[in-house]
């Protein structure tokens, strides 16, 4: 069971994702928050899951009969991770530094599945990276690695986006190529860390994909990050309080130039796939 956000004629409301279709969770525990976001920050997630496990199947509509969207729109903080992958780094031609080199990313980039990417008009080299994002399930400031997991609520696919020729200019230029809207694609589903089996003890088994109009352009398995997502959560705990849907995108395997009319993707299998158009 897995969470997500659909889009319909009353707005945006919380689902549960099963093999059955899709529940509304209001139609799962009656008082229980109708946002992701209120959610994870009201800890009731857990619940809702547990209670979608035993809702009759009647109660779910067909998957296809909904349009999926960003699981929630405002969360407290993004963080992106750069230069993860040692592939990656060397398709850079720079070195991977000796600590995680991250940066913020604001709200108003977030879009979701089948939400258009818009290359701005101010860069002329935009590029696509699929990556693997941690959801933060609960709130953690200081946090042991070995201990920091069990404050992940689950994972996601990501499409993170870089305007490269405003960033080549100076790096100094980060957090602007980084946050023109559309900038951070998430989605369409929440996969909780308690459904992922052997993956979840480290992810390194999972794999991610960078996919352009089709074709993959890059993968790589997270056992080839740098800094594993154990080791980005302590981090980063150790800077600022981490809160509930909080996330970190991961980093990239490869990233790739896009223009419009493009299609990109991120695929993970067994986490889900996240496809938008580029205008």
């Amino acid at each position: 069971m897995n969470l997500a956000t659909v889009s319909g004629v009353s707005g945006e409301e919380a689902v549960v994702v099963g093999e059955q279709g899709v529940v509304r969770v209001a139609d799962v525990v009656a008082d229980a928050p109708t946002t992701v976001l209120a959610l994870l920050e009201s800890g009731r997630a857990d619940e809702v899951l547990a209670a979608a496990e035993s809702t009759p199947v009647d109660s779910y509509a067909p998957l296809d009969s909904v349009r999926f969207t960003a699981p929630y729109r405002r969360p407290h903080k993004i963080w992106g991770i750069g230069l993860n992958y040692v592939d990656h780094a060397g398709d850079l031609s720079e070195s991977v530094p000796e600590e995680p080199a991250s940066f913020i990313k604001a709200d108003h980039t977030v879009i979701g599945d089948g939400d258009p990417i818009t290359i701005p008009r101010q860069s002329e080299r935009t590029t696509a990276e699929a990556e693997l994002g941690l959801v933060i399930g609960r709130e953690c400031r200081d946090v042991a690695e070995a201990d920091a997991l069990s404050y992940v609520f689950g994972v996601c696919t990501i499409l993170d986006q870089t305007a490269e020729d405003i960033l080549q200019r100076n790096p100094r230029f980060l957090t602007r190529s980084k946050n023109f809207p559309g900038f951070f694609s998430f989605g369409p589903q929440l996969v909780p860390m308690s459904s992922l089996g052997d993956f979840a003890d480290d992810l390194g088994d999972v794999e991610v994909a960078t996919i352009h109009n089709g074709r993959v352009h890059r993968r790589n398995t997270v056992a080839h990050m740098r800094y594993s997502p154990a080791h980005l959560v302590a981090f980063h705990s150790q800077v600022m309080p981490l809160y509930p849907g909080d996330i970190i995108s991961t980093g990239t395997p490869g990233a790739v130039v896009i223009e419009s009319d493009d299609v990109v993707e991120c695929d993970i299998p067994g986490i889900g796939r996240l496809r938008n158009p580029v205008a």
